[in-house]
């Protein structure tokens, strides 16, 4: 049965693929970008974009408005930036702030914001887009300070919204999309979007209770906190 599906940060890279693949098997898609206006291929595939720019709280809060009544049944927390800070003396406070708000506090202000429209969806899925470099007991190699440090925060937040929803039937995951040739991760890296995506719904589409919490791999396997 199709679902409706909000994914933010879907202009391009893992977000577009998600739109892509979802809307192309029947599902509703409706879609963030800063800037409607200059959504591009987006604006073709999902059924609605709408705007948001998660690096400001106001326009998370407002988000209701224009996403209206719509019922939800999946949100795909996709947003994110990287960090040009990999060594403890380029950290700034105004580094580590930009980076957390849209890596770790918009995620959690997004789910909120919308939360009336998840209950009234079918499935309740929450599924927030993390990175292996956000694993405390894999981090061996330090480097990366605000990247690492906010997709950490973001595991232990999306494991806190987990367990208070979790009386309501919510599954909330973090899931790695693995290495993946975007902007952010490079014409080096294994994984095609349309791969990792691929694989990355197929994990959605088989969640139930036993899963949430949890911080997965693209391919579903546990990892490491």
């Amino acid at each position: 049965m199709p679902a409706t599906c909000l994914i933010t940060g879907a202009t391009r890279g893992i977000g577009l693929e998600f739109a892509r693949q979802l809307a192309a098997r029947g599902d509703h898609v409706i879609a963030t970008a800063r800037d409607p206006a200059k959504a591009g291929e987006i604006a073709r595939v999902a059924a609605r974009v709408v705007a948001l720019d998660v690096s400001d709280p106001a326009s998370i809060d407002s988000l209701p408005e224009r996403v209206g009544p719509d019922t939800i049944d999946l949100l795909i927390n996709n947003a994110g930036v990287s960090s040009e800070a990999k060594t403890l003396s380029q950290c700034s406070a105004a580094e580590l702030q930009r980076v957390f708000m849209v890596n770790s506090t918009a995620p959690v202000l997004v789910l909120r914001a919308m939360l009336p429209n998840l209950r009234a969806g079918k499935r309740r899925h929450v599924a927030s887009i993390t990175s292996g470099l956000g694993s405390i007991s894999g981090n061996t190699g330090g480097s990366s300070y605000p990247y690492r440090a906010s997709k950490a925060a973001l595991n232990m937040l999306n494991r806190s919204v987990a367990n208070e929803l979790a009386p309501e039937g919510f599954v909330c995951v973090a899931i790695h999309p693995g290495w993946v040739r975007t902007d952010m991760g490079g014409p080096s890296a294994p994984l095609t979007p349309s791969k990792a995506v691929a694989a990355m719904i197929r994990l959605l589409d088989r969640l139930d209770a036993a899963d949430n919490g949890r911080f997965l791999n693209f391919d579903g396997t546990p990892l490491p906190w």
